[in-house]
C-alpha cells in the first residue's frame, strides 16, 4: 500500500519573544564548521539570540548546527583576565571605595546625631571680661588693673543701617544667605590650626561670634573646629540673622580697649553707635581683624587700604549706591586718651610688665586685657618711691626738654627693682630707660679693661698718657678732658680719672674686637647702634639703651655672671593656676679673679675719683661716669655686691635732634659725676639701706705688669674734671624693638634717627666729630 505522502508541516522554533518561527525540515541535517553569512535582518537584536533559515538556506539555530542554537556552532574563546597584580589591585580599589562610603555614612549619621544633641550653651567668661591686674613685688599691693573692659550692650534696633551693613561687607559678605558656616573655609582653618600650627578663627560672622560668645577662644583642634562648625549651624537655626549680628557688635573687640560697638564709636569718635556715618561705620568695620595694628593713628594707610575695601562691599551687596561711596571721605578720629591706670612714672612700669608678660605667655593685648591674669612684677615701691623722689629733687632751673632716665637691677638676679622711664606716661609714651639710646661714654671703659685682663694684662701696666697723643688707629691726636698731662699712669689711675689717653693706646694693644666682644658678653645685643670694633669704641661711641647698659654692669658686679634683666616674677590665671614663673639663668662669662680686679680699679672711681660723691654712702661701692662730646648726654652707674643702680641724661630740640644739656644746678657743664651723681646718691642712699654692707672680692693681680711698671695703688695727680670720651654726636633714639602687635596705647612720641659715629675732625675744644674712619678724636671729652 502506497503511503500518502504528505505536505511538508512547516516547522517552527521559540524566538526571543516567547513566539514561533518556522523550523527546517525535519531531516538530519550535516554540522557546518563553516559560518553562515546573513543579511542583516538576522542579526540579534535583543540580548536573546536570533535563530532560523539563514540567507544561505542553512539553519541557524536547532540542535547541533547553526551559530546560535543550544547545542551547535562553536562556542566562543574566553578572554585572558589580564596580570594578577591588577585583578588585585582592582579588588582592593573596591574594597577602599566601599570602605570609604561606609566611613562617610558612618560619619555622617554622627554629625547628624551629634547635631541632634547639640545645645546652644551660655555666653563664656571672655564674652564678660575681666580685667588682669598687676601687683607690685610684694605680689599684694595692687599696681593697677589692665583691661578694665570699656564695653556698652545696646539694642542694634537703635543703629542706623548701614552700620551692621558695614560689619557684614568687612566680615562676611555671605552672611545673609549662608547657613552659618563657611564649608571651604573651614577645611581651611582646621588645615591651618591643625597642621600648620597656625591659629586661624571661623571665615563667618556666626562663627566668629560662636568663638568669642561661646567658647571665649579659637579652637586649635580638630574636635573644637568640628563642634565650633555644628555650633554655628546651630545657632543659625535658632536665632534670626540681626541676633545674631547684634550679639557679635556687642562682642567684638575693636582696639584703644573698647569692646563692642557702641564704646568702639566713643574711642574712635567721642559719640554713639547710633549716630555714626557710612564712612565712620566702615572705618571701624574695616579694622576689627586687627584693631590694634590698623588703627588709623598708627597705621592710616592700612586704616584707609580696610575702609575702601569695606565700602567697595558695602556696594557689592547693594547697601549704598556707587554715588553714595563715591562721596564718602575717609574719617577723622578724635586723640587717643589712655585710662588713667598709666598716669605718671608708674606707666612705665605697667607698660613694661605688660609687654613682657605678653611675651613669656606669647599672647597678645587682648588675651592679657581680656585673661584676667595676676601679675607680679619685681618693681618694690620702696625703691621705685626713692627714684622718683631723687629725680623731683633734682634742679629746677634745667631746660624744659631735658630727659632723665634712673633704674635699679639686683645684681644677683636681674630683677628691676624701680624704673624712672618720664615723668608721665600719657604725655610721653617712650621709656627713657629701655627704649631710648644715648651714646656711653666712658662708661664703656670697664670692658676694654676687663678684655685687657681676660688676655694677660695686670692693673700695673703702664702707658705714658699725656694730652693729645697719637695712638694708633687715629687719624687725629687724642685728647684728655681739661688737657691734662697725667704722665706714666696704670690701669688703676686710668679708670680712677677717665683718662682718654691711656684707654686709646689700651683698646688698641689688646684689640678693639676684644673689646666689643667683651662688651657683648657682659649683656649688650649685638645690634647696639655704634657698637663697633673701631679704635673708638673704647670711648664709648655704641649707644645702648641705660637697661643694656645697667645688665652689662650687673654681671660686673655679681663676679662675672650674666644673666637676663626682667620685670615680672610670676603670672597666675583665673583658676589658680601659674601659668609663668621667671627662673634665673646665670651663666659665668668672666673668670672670677678678672672680675676682682676689674672691680677693685672701678671701687677708686667712687673712693676718690669722678664719682666720688658716691663714696659718702659709706659702704663698698665701684662705678664708672662717662660724658659724650659737648655735654650731650651724662652717665653714672654704680653698684654694691647686691644692686646695680644708673642715672642718665640727655636733651631734644624741638625738630628731634641732640642738643648740649644746658648748664644748671650751679654747674658750668654737665658730666657725669655732676647731676647725674647726685641722683644716683639721692636715689641709692635709702636703696641701699634694704641691703646689708657687703664687700667685693679682694684685689687678685691677674695677669702680666707691662710698659713701666709703677706701684700697685693708685698715684696721686692732679685730679681733672669729670672726663667725658670722645664720641661723635651722641644719640638719644628709640632702640630697635619687635612687637606681637601693636598694643592700643597712646602713639610713641617721635624721635631722631640714630646719626653716624664718623666726621670731620674736632677743633680741639670739645666739638670733634671723629675722623672719616669713624673714630671719634680730637676735643673729645671722657668721664
Amino acid at each position: 500500500m502506497t503511503e500518502r505522502a504528505q505536505p511538508p508541516r512547516r516547522p517552527t522554533t521559540r524566538t526571543a519573544a516567547g513566539g514561533s518561527a518556522p523550523r527546517s525540515s525535519s531531516a538530519p541535517q550535516r554540522r557546518s564548521t563553516r559560518p553562515t553569512t546573513g543579511t542583516a535582518a538576522s542579526k540579534p537584536t535583543s540580548g536573546w539570540v536570533q535563530t532560523g533559515v539563514t540567507a544561505t538556506g542553512a539553519s541557524s539555530g536547532g540542535k547541533g548546527g547553526g551559530t546560535g542554537g543550544s547545542g551547535g556552532g562553536k562556542r566562543p574563546t574566553k578572554q585572558p583576565e589580564g596580570p594578577r597584580w591588577k585583578r588585585v589591585l582592582k579588588r582592593v580599589g573596591i574594597g577602599a571605595l566601599i570602605a570609604g562610603l561606609v566611613a562617610i555614612a558612618v560619619g555622617s549619621i554622627t554629625l547628624m546625631v551629634v547635631y541632634s544633641r547639640l545645645e546652644v550653651p551660655e555666653a563664656s567668661d571672655v564674652a564678660l571680661a575681666q580685667a588682669s591686674t598687676v601687683y607690685w613685688a610684694d605680689g599684694e599691693t595692687e599696681m593697677g588693673r589692665i583691661g578694665e573692659v570699656d564695653r556698652n550692650i545696646i539694642d542694634c534696633s537703635a543703629l542706623p543701617d548701614h552700620v551692621p551693613h558695614a560689619i557684614v561687607a568687612a566680615e562676611d559678605r555671605s552672611f545673609y544667605t549662608n547657613p552659618g558656616i563657611d564649608f571651604f573655609g573651614t577645611a581651611r582653618a582646621l588645615f591651618n590650626t591643625v597642621v600648620l600650627g597656625k591659629k586661624q578663627g571661623g571665615s563667618t560672622i556666626t562663627q566668629q561670634y560662636v568663638e568669642r560668645y561661646y567658647f571665649g577662644e579659637t579652637t586649635t583642634d580638630i574636635p573644637g573646629k568640628i563642634k565650633e562648625a555644628l555650633l554655628a549651624l546651630k545657632v543659625d537655626s535658632e536665632q534670626t540673622k540681626d541676633e545674631v549680628l547684634c550679639n557679635y557688635m556687642n562682642t567684638i573687640y575693636f582696639g584703644r580697649g573698647a569692646y563692642g560697638i557702641d564704646a568702639a564709636a566713643q574711642a574712635y569718635f567721642a559719640k554713639p553707635a547710633s549716630e555714626l556715618s557710612v564712612s565712620e561705620a566702615a572705618m571701624l568695620a574695616g579694622i576689627i581683624p586687627a584693631p590694634s595694628a590698623w588703627d588709623p593713628r598708627l597705621s592710616p594707610e592700612k586704616a584707609e587700604q580696610r575702609w575702601n575695601y569695606v565700602l567697595d562691599g558695602m556696594v557689592e551687596g547693594e547697601f549704598i549706591t556707587q554715588d553714595e561711596r563715591d562721596a564718602q571721605t575717609f574719617p577723622e578720629t578724635v586723640e587717643y586718651v589712655a585710662a588713667d591706670t598709666f598716669a605718671g612714672p608708674t606707666g612705665y612700669l605697667l607698660r613694661t610688665a605688660i609687654n613682657e608678660a605678653m611675651s613669656v605667655l606669647d599672647v597678645d593685648q587682648e588675651e592679657i586685657e581680656l585673661g584676667g591674669y595676676r601679675i607680679v612684677t619685681t618693681f618694690q615701691p620702696d625703691h621705685q618711691q626713692a627714684v622718683e623722689d631723687a629725680v623731683a629733687a633734682m634742679p629746677e632751673d634745667h631746660a624744659d626738654n631735658l630727659h632723665v632716665a634712673a633704674s635699679t637691677v639686683d645684681a644677683t638676679t636681674g630683677a628691676i627693682t624701680a624704673m624712672y622711664g618720664g615723668a608721665d606716661y600719657l604725655t610721653v609714651q617712650r621709656n627713657a630707660v629701655t627704649q631710648d639710646i644715648a651714646q656711653a661714654g666712658s662708661t664703656f671703659k670697664p670692658f676694654a679693661m676687663i678684655a685687657a685682663l681676660s688676655t694677660g694684662w695686670s692693673l700695673n701696666t703702664t702707658y705714658t698718657s699725656d694730652n693729645l697723643m697719637t695712638v694708633e688707629g687715629f687719624d687725629n691726636q687724642v685728647r684728655n678732658f681739661g688737657g691734662t698731662n697725667y704722665g706714666r699712669i696704670n690701669m688703676i689711675t686710668a679708670t680712677e680719672k677717665s683718662v682718654n689717653t691711656y684707654y686709646a693706646q689700651l683698646g688698641v694693644d689688646v684689640g678693639n674686637d676684644k673689646v666689643r666682644d667683651v662688651a657683648i658678653a657682659a649683656g649688650l645685643p649685638e645690634d647696639t647702634v655704634g657698637l663697633d670694633a673701631n679704635p673708638a669704641n673704647v670711648l664709648g661711641t655704641a649707644s645702648p639703651t641705660q637697661l643694656a647698659m645697667v645688665h652689662a654692669y650687673t654681671t660686673i658686679a655679681d663676679t662675672g655672671l650674666e644673666k637676663d634683666p626682667y620685670s615680672v616674677q610670676t603670672v597666675v590665671d583665673t583658676d589658680g593656676t601659674t601659668v609663668f614663673e621667671h627662673e634665673v639663668d646665670a651663666q659665668r662669662v668672666f673668670d672670677e679673679d678678672v672680675i676682682a680686679d676689674a672691680t677693685y680699679a672701678m671701687q677708686q672711681v667712687v673712693n676718690s675719683g669722678t664719682a666720688r660723691k658716691a663714696a659718702a654712702l659709706g659702704r663698698p661701692l665701684g662705678g664708672k661716669t662717662g660724658t659724650s662730646n659737648d655735654n650731650r648726654s651724662a652717665w653714672f652707674i654704680g653698684f654694691s655686691p647686691q644692686i646695680v643702680g644708673a642715672v642718665s641724661l640727655y636733651q631734644v630740640g624741638e625738630d628731634g635732634s641732640v642738643e648740649q644739656i644746658t648748664p644748671f644746678g650751679g654747674y658750668s657743664s654737665i658730666t657725669g659725676g655732676s647731676v647725674p651723681a647726685d641722683i644716683w646718691v639721692e636715689m641709692m642712699g635709702p636703696i641701699l639701706e634694704d641691703y646689708e654692707v657687703a664687700s667685693f672680692a679682694p684685689r687678685a693681680d691677674v695677669g702680666e705688669d707691662r710698659g713701666v711698671i709703677s706701684t700697685p695703688t693708685p698715684t696721686p695727680s692732679s685730679t681733672p674734671s669729670p672726663t667725658p670720651t670722645e664720641t661723635s654726636e651722641p644719640i638719644v633714639t628709640p632702640s630697635p624693638t619687635e612687637t606681637a602687635e601693636p598694643t592700643p596705647t597712646p602713639e610713641p612720641s617721635a624721635t631722631p634717627e640714630p646719626s653716624a659715629t664718623a666726621g670731620a675732625s674736632g677743633d680741639g675744644n670739645g666739638n670733634g666729630n671723629g675722623n672719616g674712619t669713624g673714630t671719634a678724636v680730637d676735643g673729645a671729652l671722657g668721664g
